[in-house]
């Protein structure tokens, strides 16, 4: 088992977690899982398909995401949502080619930019309005 310390002053153990899996209510899962495996390679690895439509999208690693509806009238307004509130962050070798590919299948450009140390980062939103971010760092996070 992997043990970390919580922290030093209460210097308790516990158990390293993992993330299993992030999720968020959209109004037509069945659509945005076409777009996300058809425009940025994810796969479907579970579908559970009434009443809520719930798709659970992995990429090639092991990070999975959970689309469903449910319930229906509290999906949030993507589109009004400030992208720093609720993003999706993806590796990109090359933001500029991945955005105008996306832009072309229907996302929309929200910013950009360049940090000192050589990132580029590029904040899009993909056709229901949820904000999508494409990373290349200059020093990778992990």
């Amino acid at each position: 088992m992997d043990w970390r310390w919580a922290g030093d002053a209460s210097r308790a153990k516990v158990r390293a977690m993992k993330i299993e899996h992030v999720a968020f209510n959209v109004a037509d899962p069945v659509a945005v899982a076409s777009w996300y495996v058809s425009h940025l390679g994810l796969r479907v690895v579970r579908h559970i398909p009434s009443p809520t439509q719930t798709h659970f999208l992995a990429d090639e690693e092991r990070t999975v995401i959970e689309i469903y509806c449910n319930p229906p009238d509290q999906v949030p307004d993507y589109r009004k949502m400030d992208p720093l509130i609720f993003h999706l962050a993806f590796v990109s070798a090359d933001p500029v080619a991945d955005s105008a590919r996306l832009i072309a299948a229907g996302a929309s450009h929200a910013s950009e930019v360049r940090l000192d140390d050589g990132s580029h980062l590029v904040m899009l939103r993909d056709p229901w309005g949820v904000a999508l971010q494409l990373c290349r760092r200059g020093r990778p996070l992990l």
